[in-house]
């Protein structure tokens, strides 16, 4: 396989970005700023990283604007220089050829619908009434269950598991071992015994969205479970049964969305945060990692919970303090009143 090159100059005619330096130096790969070598292109986004700049061996820099003059070759000067990184490095990435057709180890009913223009892989199951549209790629281990439907050039990459009623847009990428679709966690207690409670909902995906290795989101108990468009969830996400997710949101490693709860577009979720379900985080939140989201959240901003590392004795002598917190604001009260 040949190595793509490409110029300073090509990059920032396709990429909408400015040369500072020599236009013609070129570059066949993508590394950070500590380890990049000649004819390897790499960016300064953080601050924190600006004293490596000076003693980076990359050819090209992609930077902003006030960091140009102290690089130490060319520069590609751009507004958010992560995502031009993001965009020139996808020009680097092997994608396997996969071409259309069906292997003959897969499994499909007679009532399913798959495209002549999709990939079906060894050893996947398609069930009754799912329609596969043009140009998906259904990887090796996959199981799509009853009335799914998969738009035009979704993936499912390997070992993905749709249920049943799982409705993926245009573009969906789902990472291996994710279950969409499985039952939402509904219970009813009678006379000391559980019983389970139906899950005749389904689940809803938008165009674009990305899920990432072994995460769940549960099909809804009546009506479904929704993620718009362009949503991004990480691995090992649990998605309880009718949540809705707004559009661009993006969840970290590790979250959990308890049901019906709703959040807003452009909202950020870092890594291990619950949510409690039946509230709604309104567009444009940051909540920080393993924050417990416990009440609604109504206005736009960076939201916190829990307490910061310290070391174990600390950490013990202020646990204990908690607890005789409300004793000790009903003294500052009572004080308080005494002295009005």
């Amino acid at each position: 396989m040949n190595t793509p090159t490409h110029t300073a100059q090509e990059l920032a005619d396709r990429f909408g970005l400015q040369v500072h330096g020599d236009p013609s130096v070129a570059i066949h790969g993508v590394a950070t700023l500590a380890h990049a070598g000649p004819g390897q292109l790499t960016f300064l986004a953080n601050p924190r990283y600006r004293a490596q700049l000076a003693d980076s061996h990359a050819s090209i820099v992609v930077l902003r604007a006030e960091d140009a003059e102290a690089a130490p070759g060319t520069a590609l000067v751009a507004k958010d220089p992560y995502t031009a990184f993001a965009r020139i490095g996808a020009l680097f990435e092997s994608v396997p050829l996969r071409e259309p057709g069906i292997h003959p180890s897969a499994v499909i009913d007679p009532s399913a619908q798959v495209a002549a223009s999709a990939h079906i892989g060894p050893f996947v199951s398609i069930g009754a009434r799912s329609v596969v549209g043009e140009n998906c790629i259904v990887g090796a281990g996959s199981s799509i269950g009853e009335d799914c439907t998969l738009d035009a050039s979704c993936e499912l990459i390997a070992r993905v598991t749709l249920v049943t009623r799982v409705k993926l847009g245009k573009r969906v990428r789902i990472h291996p071992g994710a279950v969409l679709g499985a039952d939402g966690f509904g219970l009813a207690m009678d006379g000391g015994h559980w019983i389970k409670v139906p899950q005749l909902g389904g689940v809803r995906i938008g165009d674009d969205c990305e899920i990432g290795a072994n995460t769940c989101v549960d099909r809804g108990a009546l009506e479904d479970t929704v993620l718009e468009e362009d949503v991004r969830l990480d691995n090992l996400v649990q998605i309880a049964h009718n949540v809705h997710i707004g559009a661009h949101s993006a969840i970290a490693g590790s979250t959990g969305i308890a049901g019906s709860a709703k959040i807003g577009r452009y909202c950020l979720l870092g890594g291990a945060v619950g949510v409690v379900g039946h509230l709604e985080i309104c567009d444009r939140v940051v909540v920080t990692g393993r924050s417990v989201v416990r009440n609604s959240i109504t206005e736009p901003g960076e939201y916190s919970s829990g307490t910061p590392l310290t070391d174990n004795r600390t950490w013990r002598k202020n646990a204990a303090r908690f607890k005789q917190l409300d004793t000790l604001a009903r003294r500052v009260l009572a004080v308080s009143k005494e002295k009005e």
